[in-house]
């Protein structure tokens, strides 16, 4: 594995960083103390990425995209978690893969329009009484005639007031499994708009403000069997296979907030004086520093390594998890100590670590809890050995 950067990854970091330092970060106060992202500004920022050749850079190629590989999308998505994440997910969209998925005729009805800045996708899979636990959803979709007829609740649906349709992920059938019945789960485009689809405001959430949730209710909504995307009770399937890369996605925009906060912690202790020295002179804030430096370092590794496995077609499960789970706690950490280290000042809002430490909290969790990686991680382990 070459630990440098290509020309190419170079210049993407750059190109960037320096869209989000000029676009995003002079918005990100506004967004924090309104918790309000207005559609003008989205359109306004989504053009200048889309010249810059930004938006929807996680694409191949072939449908518009940047077709990137693995690393590079992922030093790319380092690059945009500096910022306050409603800003750059929503400004500089990236379509999720799932939608790569459809049929030709899906493709261009849902991705195209993605890709285009159009509209936004979002996917629809937690319940309120399932979470981590998708197999147990009680969301469930029944076939009549031609059509299916969808009802159920899902919640904590991210950017689904924005998004043109949902993908559902409902309950279509049951089967016996070795750990008792587990439900067999199908995946349904939905256009917002469709009769029986109601979106509705969610909940007020700590973490990534302007980035919103909301509550999604179907009662007899019913689609066309063209509206399925994969094959009928291989929703499961579909989510595994697409959207598995995501915890990658997770780790890489931690690494993003991180490194800026540690960047921050850096230069404060180096620039602040008590008892007659800066101080970053002090072993109780130095060795901080250290220690910062040393999870972010073996965080990004591991997030580098799981990229390049990806690409060679070798990545398992358990990279993938390792990676998000070590981000994700790594960034708590860096945070959490980057506001020991300035004192007071580190809470307020002048600066970005109070909204970094905010929005860490959520990381742990959705994507998949850091329980669940742990759970993912071991059983690999366990399963090489027979256990």
């Amino acid at each position: 594995m070459d630990f440098g950067l290509s020309e190419e990854q170079a210049m993407i970091v750059e190109t960037t960083r320096a869209f989000v330092e000029t676009e995003l970060y002079p918005h990100e106060a506004m967004v924090e103390r309104t918790g309000h992202l207005p559609i003008e500004l989205i359109r306004e920022i989504q053009k200048k990425a889309m010249a810059a050749g930004l938006y929807a850079a996680n694409m191949p190629a072939e449908v518009g995209g940047a077709g990137l590989d693995t690393l590079s999308w992922l030093l790319y998505e380092k690059e945009l978690g500096r910022a306050n994440y409603a800003l750059h997910w929503t400004c500089v969209a990236r379509p999720s893969n799932i939608l790569l998925a459809g049929t030709p005729e899906q493709r261009e009805r849902y991705l195209m329009p993605c890709i285009r800045g159009e509209t936004w996708d979002c996917l629809a899979m937690t319940e309120p009484g399932a979470g981590s636990d998708l197999r147990g959803m009680k969301a469930s979709a029944r076939q009549e005639g031609a059509d299916w007829v969808l009802n159920g609740t899902k919640h904590f649906i991210s950017h689904a007031d924005v998004a043109g349709f949902t993908i559902a992920f409902m309950a279509t059938g049951e089967e016996q499994t070795p750990k008792g019945v587990k439900k067999k789960i199908t995946a349904f485009f939905v256009d917002k708009g469709t009769k029986g689809f109601t979106v509705r405001d969610g909940y007020r959430n700590v973490s990534h403000r302007g980035y919103t949730n909301a509550v999604l209710e179907f009662d007899d909504c019913r689609v066309p069997a063209e509206n399925i995307l994969g094959e009928v009770h291989n929703g499961f399937d579909v989510a595994n296979t697409w959207l598995g890369a995501t915890r990658l996605q997770v780790a890489s925009t931690c690494l993003g907030r991180a490194d800026r906060a540690l960047a921050h912690a850096i230069q404060y202790a180096a620039d602040r004086s008590q008892f007659g020295q800066t101080i970053g002179k002090f072993q109780g804030v130095s060795f901080k520093l250290a220690d910062m430096a040393m999870e972010l370092k073996a965080a990004e590794l591991l997030t580098r390594e799981a990229a390049w496995k990806f690409d060679q077609g070798r990545v398992t499960e358990a990279d993938m998890s390792m990676a998000k789970l070590k981000a994700t706690e790594a960034l708590a950490m860096i945070a959490d100590e980057a506001i020991q280290i300035h004192g007071g000042m580190g809470l307020m809002d002048e600066l970005p670590l109070e909204r970094i430490w905010r929005d860490a909290r959520v990381e742990r969790i959705w994507e998949g809890t850091s329980e669940i990686q742990r759970h993912i991680i071991s059983r690999e382990l366990l399963r090489a050995v027979g256990g």
